[in-house]
């Protein structure tokens, strides 16, 4: 993969230099190496966006009350709340470009580490300083419809990509639409939180959220969402917990209850989307 210049300097200089002077992240760096340090930072950002995502649908659910939503969010320091939502962008697009590496190291022989987690922290820190800016300038105007279409054909293609790919290999199926979610949501979660974050009112206001759903293409994208992004928690939360505690009892008891938990957000989510 071609090396650039402007890339490298920076953070060969003062990027991982400055994250080597954190403790824990210095130690392991230094006795396993950053490809462990990635690994398992993209299993912690991922165990917090799994936590997020039931407590977006749960402040969702008041949308059959909209004053109470309204009230809700009312309720959040602007200030911190603001915050709040940008930092969001560190753990989500992260997690979506290392889990594209992930996926082109599994499926498409993608080999050169060192290079693909320098393009990984490069564009994530874009992203980053980019969501900032458009969020301090806010109120960007794009129609629901018009952007979702654009973002769900450009989904389509890594989606679609995958597809091809996988079925022409061994695993289960679970595994399969586990990479499959995983290449849709690469591009369909940034987006998500690039329209919530830059016009205000689209995530904050019950009325606006509300007229949005009620068009049958943006119910469709919610769906996608929806069900892609709890399977694909889901079945992450099962993959760590299997790495980590022994075949018995507990294992069967913790894999169907994370299973539950998303069985029972995926219901409210998908009424939610049919009532509103």
């Amino acid at each position: 993969m071609m090396q650039i210049s402007f890339i490298k300097k920076p953070l060969d200089q003062y990027i991982l230099p400055a994250c080597e002077n954190i403790p824990v992240v210095s130690f392991y760096a230094k006795t396993r190496g950053w490809p462990f340090v990635v690994a398992w930072t993209h299993r912690i950002t991922g165990i917090l966006l799994a936590v997020y995502l039931l407590l977006h649908i749960y402040t969702l659910s008041f949308l059959s009350i909209p004053r109470a939503f309204d009230a809700k969010m009312q309720s959040f320091a602007p200030v911190v709340f603001g915050f709040l939502e940008w930092s969001l962008a560190v753990p989500v697009i992260f997690h979506a470009l290392n889990g594209g590496r992930l996926i082109i190291y599994e499926l498409f022989g993608g080999r050169k580490d060192e290079s693909m987690l320098r393009w990984v922290v490069s564009l994530s820190i874009i992203f980053i300083l980019l969501h900032a800016l458009l969020m301090i300038i806010g109120n960007q105007s794009a129609t629901p419809v018009f952007f979702w279409l654009v973002v769900s054909v450009i989904s389509g293609l890594p989606g679609f990509l995958v597809i091809q790919k996988i079925w022409k290999i061994s695993g289960s199926m679970a595994w399969k639409l586990q990479r499959v979610s995983g290449s849709i949501l690469l591009i369909m979660i940034p987006a998500h939180l690039l329209f919530m974050h830059l016009q205000p009112a689209s995530g904050h206001e019950a009325a606006v959220i509300i007229d949005r759903m009620q068009n049958g293409f943006i119910k469709l994208i919610d769906l996608v969402l929806v069900i892609s992004s709890l399977y694909h928690a889901g079945y992450g939360c099962v993959s760590l917990i299997r790495d980590y505690i022994k075949p018995g009892k507990g294992l069967t008891f913790l894999s169907l209850l994370v299973i539950f938990i998303m069985v029972v957000f995926a219901w409210v989510g998908i009424k939610l989307i049919f009532l509103v």
